[in-house]
């Protein structure tokens, strides 16, 4: 007789890829040319494979057999995205159930990071220049806001910077979001030599839930 084969509690990356894209696919909204052959999730399956291997939206579909051919993916990006849409969304879904796994009194940080940019310069908004680091001196520059918890971080926020943005502006941005989140704010400290081109900024107060 045959057992029944149990779940081994795991997440495997398949049905973590499954999720992440069938989530955005639900969420975000692109408009194709009747009878496309190319589909939302078929764009969303490229960016998310993308962003898993470190990799870019070209490399990513010259290697792959049955994805969008790359000039398809990047005119829907360019085109079809709208930016400050897109990030909404992707906070609410991050800030969904985020209260619900945080303890009453949390740290929360901020990070800014540098991706590497190795495109046409003009086929971007917004760049940060900087010294030479994995063979460019081009960065688009993103910050996070997180819960720090027992060694764990929690994501609550993402913010593609852009021109005419400060380490202060996307600091009110993120107490904004954090305000939504029902917690007081106590001490905000700046890290030593903060500043509004810094890579590594990070502001980090402790919050407890009124």
């Amino acid at each position: 007789m045959f057992k029944t084969k149990q779940a081994d509690g795991s997440i495997h990356e398949d049905q973590l890829f499954n999720f992440i894209v069938n989530t955005i696919d639900e969420e975000v909204e692109i408009d194709f040319v009747p009878k496309a052959e190319t589909t939302a999730e078929d764009l969303f399956e490229v960016l998310v494979g993308a962003c898993a291997d470190g990799t870019s939206v070209s490399t990513l579909c010259k290697k792959s057999n049955d994805s969008p051919h790359q000039n398809t993916v990047l005119y829907h990006l360019r085109e079809k995205f709208d930016l400050e849409s897109v990030e909404r969304i992707g906070n609410t879904l991050l800030q969904k159930d985020v209260l619900d796994v945080l303890p009453e009194q949390v740290e929360f940080c901020v990070d800014f990071h540098l991706r590497p940019y190795y495109g046409e310069e003009d086929e971007i908004d917004s760049l940060y220049y900087s010294g030479a680091k994995r063979g460019t001196t081009s960065f688009p520059v993103y910050a996070t806001l997180y819960a720090h918890v027992k060694n764990k971080q929690f994501r609550a926020a993402v913010c593609c910077l852009e021109v005419g943005n400060t380490a202060s502006s996307v600091l009110a941005e993120f107490l904004d979001i954090h305000d939504g989140l029902d917690a007081g704010v106590k001490p905000v400290n700046l890290d030593r030599g903060s500043t509004a081109a810094s890579v590594s900024r990070c502001f980090k107060h402790t919050t407890t839930r009124m």
